[in-house]
């Protein structure tokens, strides 16, 4: 009996379970062990910012896919790992030993850092299993607001999920507190937003955030809270009430400590078949691994390596040859922009409207319904 361990519930890890649902294999016991029961599905998190879906409708049940693959779950984070000797320790004092393991836990950031006492409400949005207790924190504070007040909310990070974010967030806030006068800015590191997205993309994104009226700052990237907003690499201040950090994905600190490789940003270095790199039979995926060439954060490479990874685990358990995976050359990537609208980006296309916003919706319920029950056979 081999004993496959998964460890965190992020969405390459979802395929690993219906793999085995669809699949069973009387030879290996497999574990899971996670936060919670349930985990978040990324591209459907800025609809249920922008308060048009529920929690629940954005979320995979967890505990019900362990069930119908007939793993064993374990409501507790991995907090220690022994690649050598081969156990996980738990943060409930748990050791699960193991012969083959993989990661998907994902990413998360280094959080600002503050420079004085009175300093602006942070909505960090990694790590994304606890961004809805970080973002019913903030809708209570709003509802304290006195009428007619000014909130500044300023985004850090011009890429495709701090565009997003912001966006979506504004839109719930003004529909929360119609009576209080919204502003919003975006801060970008780079000359451009979107890196990597092709021109006319981008040019969609900057009219939307006009449309929005957000103002962006380009070649300004944000270093710490201050006393009143956000401070630049320029020494300068931006004033603001709200800061949403969607930038500088690390990865989790307690991995420093378990002899794994990693990379300068705590990444876990993965070979093209998902194992890690100097570790036999430990495997790696989503966020949380390096591959090279680099890949982005984003959870669509979670998603298609989740099937390859389900077969080299299975491979791994029987000392099978294990195979390549081949990342997608372009992906899709569909963005929402907070106003009933989204852009469907791959490569130089660029496109918007009201039906690719409905389109990406369809496609992230097929996506969640398929890890929920009732299940297909």
């Amino acid at each position: 009996m081999q004993r496959l361990l998964l460890i965190g519930a992020g969405h390459a890890h979802a395929f690993v379970l219906e793999a085995f649902a669809k699949q069973p294999d009387p030879n290996i016991a497999l574990t899971l062990v996670s936060d919670a029961a349930t985990a978040a599905y990324s591209g459907s998190v800025p609809a249920w910012l922008a308060g048009e879906s529920t929690l629940e409708e954005a979320q995979i049940d967890i505990a019900a896919l362990c069930q119908r693959a007939n793993a064993r779950l374990i409501l507790s984070p991995a907090k220690a790992f022994n690649p050598e000797v081969r156990y996980a320790l738990l943060a409930n004092g748990d050791r699960i030993d193991f012969d083959v393991a993989s990661f998907n836990i994902g990413s998360t950031l280094h959080p600002p850092p503050r420079h004085s006492e009175r300093l602006p409400h942070l909505l960090a949005m990694r790590p994304l299993s606890l961004l809805h207790q970080r973002w019913q924190a903030l809708q209570e504070q709003i509802h304290l607001l006195p009428n007619g007040s000014i909130q500044r909310v300023v985004g850090v990070g011009g890429g495709a999920a701090g565009c997003e974010t912001l966006l979506s967030v504004l839109v719930q806030l003004r529909k929360q507190r119609p009576d209080i006068h919204w502003q919003g800015h975006l801060l970008s590191a780079s000359s451009t937003l979107l890196s990597g997205a092709g021109r006319l993309p981008r040019h969609l994104m900057r009219r939307a955030l006009r449309r929005a009226g957000v103002r962006t700052h380009l070649n300004v990237r944000g270093q710490a809270l201050t006393n009143g907003g956000v401070l630049t690499h320029l020494s300068e201040v931006i004033p603001a009430d709200i800061v949403l950090w969607a930038t500088g994905a690390v990865g989790h600190s307690w991995l420093s400590n378990s002899a794994l490789p990693l990379d300068n940003s705590g990444f876990i270095p993965v070979e093209k078949t998902l194992e890690v790199s100097g570790q036999p039979d430990i495997f790696a995926a989503g966020d949380c691994a390096a591959f090279t060439p680099t890949l982005p954060n984003a959870g669509v490479y979670a998603v298609r390596m989740g099937p390859h990874l389900a077969d080299n685990l299975r491979r791994a358990c029987h000392n099978k040859p294990l195979v390549n995976w081949q990342p997608p050359k372009r992906v899709l990537a569909l963005i929402g922009t907070g106003d009933g609208r989204a852009i469907a980006s791959k490569g130089s296309f660029g496109v918007s409207g009201m039906w690719v916003w409905r389109w990406k919706k369809r496609i992230d319920a097929r996506f969640i319904s398929r890890f929920n029950p009732p299940f297909e056979d």
